[in-house]
């Protein structure tokens, strides 16, 4: 099992997964981004290889706060891994990868978000040390905007 940042030759591998994730025709991964997020050292998009394919990925992005002077937090998105490759322990090394970025970033925490009714990953997360009773998150999607038509 290998961990990497994502590069953008990983756009269309990127993109099954995600389909996997959400069923959402607005789904559009641009290699330009990939890049952009490769170059950002504030943001990793990591992908774990297994036998030679990408299998899982994940997001995570440090947010700037004020609450203890320049500690940010962390933010974790679009958490994947293949249907075909669940249970081999994708997902744990890609937590791992992300606590040690977090951990060397000096986070306060790491948030993330995950639909309602994904109970098995609820699990899987609250396995991975995440509190899922804690806090409470709430959503408002770009369509819900004010001035979004």
């Amino acid at each position: 099992m290998i961990v990497r940042k994502a590069k953008p030759e990983d756009a269309l591998r990127l993109s099954e997964l995600y389909n996997q994730l959400v069923n959402n025709p607005a789904v559009k991964v641009d290699p330009e981004q990939i890049q952009a997020l490769y170059d950002d050292e504030r943001s990793m998009l990591f992908v774990c290889e297994y036998q030679g394919d990408v299998v899982g990925s994940v997001l995570v992005s440090l947010c700037s706060d004020v609450m203890f002077r320049k500690q940010p937090f962390a933010v974790v998105e679009n958490v994947i891994v293949d249907a075909v490759a669940r249970g081999l322990g994708i997902g744990s090394t890609l937590f791992k990868e992300i606590e040690a970025f977090c951990f060397n970033s000096n986070c306060s925490k790491i948030m993330l978000l995950s639909s309602a009714e994904r109970s098995d990953s609820h699990t899987f997360f609250e396995k991975q040390g995440f509190k899922g009773s804690v806090k409470r998150g709430f959503v408002k999607y770009r369509t819900a905007f004010a001035g979004a038509s």
